[in-house]
């Protein structure tokens, strides 16, 4: 029976070689579809394979009858029901560190853009006038440096601003090691107060959305600027725009917006737009040729490892199991169910009177969901999988032939 992999919104092309090796088939949708149109395309998917501006919602889900992973080719997962995919056994894959290098390179570059007072002078330019004076213009060497979060890419932001003389500090929820000059500060309000631009890479979740706001911009120094090429509900737009507009924020630059347009024929709008001294950009922060390669490489192995040997080591969503190639000539029986005392014996039981030998045997476990492989010896009976799927507690079953 042919599988099929279903791509959306322009995923790289790189991305096939590991799905074909898969003997998947290859469905390629340029876009992100309307509803109806993606609920068609994703009836007859094995996998499916998305951006951000798919959205992967229970509906979806149901009508995805076939669907076994789900791939996100890029950072971020806040477009997927996580839950409903899990309460499938459906493993959710993305790609967390491909695009860290453009993000950092992008934040980089727009630090130096907005010491250096460039976005108001090329306004300026536009409209003929030329403002040749040093008013405003800072080298970035010596300056401080703030960063809110420190994961992979704040991390990595961290070195590449030491490399040009910055003084790094950062604040992270978590202690984390820091990286070249950088140092680790107490409080968010200590980062805020000391920093000469105030930069954000954290993930949006509850206690982090909103957390830059009216109170946090005056915090600031006078003077300062802040970037977020993040998360668009990090941030109190109207708060920003009004530090701007009072002059205690000198400048800013976002790559990401609370409400961005679904498509390029929807108009952009945001408060953010009148003014001058601001760098904007249509959340292309992980948008460079070299991310999507790489994304596209790590997110298609992951799917093709899943259903070559199912493998969930990266999955967002699932319990992380890696049971490792299948030997030839055995198979491996892959159970997604509810985790619960007395599932695994109901397996090993019903395997056991299969008359097949498990040869070896795994179980990983996330919250109310169990993940449980078994590798298998010897002959099985007709309607196997089927009985094993029949079990109390199942979720999903699959058999892997070696």
């Amino acid at each position: 029976m042919s599988q099929t992999a279903v791509l959306f919104e322009n995923i790289h092309p790189v991305a096939d070689k590991p799905l074909l090796s898969a003997s998947l088939t290859i469905e390629r949708h340029g876009a992100a579809l309307p509803v109806a149109d993606l609920h068609t395309a994703l009836g007859g998917a094995t996998v499916a394979g998305i951006r951000s501006r798919t959205k992967m919602n229970a509906d979806a889900f149901a009508a995805a009858s076939s669907l076994l992973a789900l791939g996100c080719f890029c950072i971020g997962t806040n477009q997927v029901d996580l839950d409903a995919a899990a309460g499938r056994g459906i493993p959710v894959f993305n790609g967390p560190f491909g695009n860290t290098r453009s993000v950092a390179e992008l934040t980089l570059a727009s630090v130096i853009m907005l010491m250096r007072g460039v976005p108001h002078r090329s306004e300026a330019a536009k409209r003929g006038e030329w403002r040749k004076n040093a008013e405003h213009s800072h080298e970035v060497r010596g300056k401080k440096l703030g960063i809110i979060g420190y994961g992979n890419i704040g991390s990595q932001l961290s070195v590449l601003a030491s490399g040009l003389g910055m003084h790094v500090y950062f604040h992270d929820v978590e202690p984390k090691l820091a990286h070249g000059n950088a140092r680790s500060v107490g409080s968010l309000d200590e980062l805020l107060e000391i920093s000469d631009v105030v930069t954000i890479h954290v993930p949006s979740t509850p206690q982090t959305k909103g957390m830059m706001g009216a109170e946090q911009f005056a915090r600031m120094k006078a003077g300062a600027h802040f970037i977020n090429q993040a998360r668009g509900d990090l941030v109190d737009v109207d708060a920003l725009a009004a530090a701007l507009e009072s002059g205690h924020i000198r400048g800013t630059a976002v790559d990401v917006f609370p409400k961005e347009p679904a498509s390029k024929d929807e108009a952009f709008v945001s408060p953010l737009q009148k003014f001058e001294n601001v760098i904007l950009t249509p959340h292309v922060g992980g948008s460079t040729l070299e991310a999507q390669a790489a994304i596209g490489d790590d997110v298609a192995l992951k799917l093709a490892r899943f259903l070559s040997q199912g493998t969930t080591k990266g999955a967002v969503n699932v319990p992380e199991l890696d049971p490792g190639p299948l030997r030839r000539g055995v198979r491996r029986i892959l159970s997604f169910h509810e985790n619960a005392p007395g599932f695994l014996s109901r397996f090993n039981d019903a395997v056991s009177a299969s008359g097949a030998n498990i040869a070896a045997q795994r179980l990983q476990t996330m919250g109310q969901l169990g993940y449980a492989t078994a590798d298998l010896e010897g002959d099985l009976p007709a309607g196997f999988v089927d009985h094993i799927a029949a079990l109390d507690g199942s979720i999903a079953t699959r058999l892997i032939e070696g």
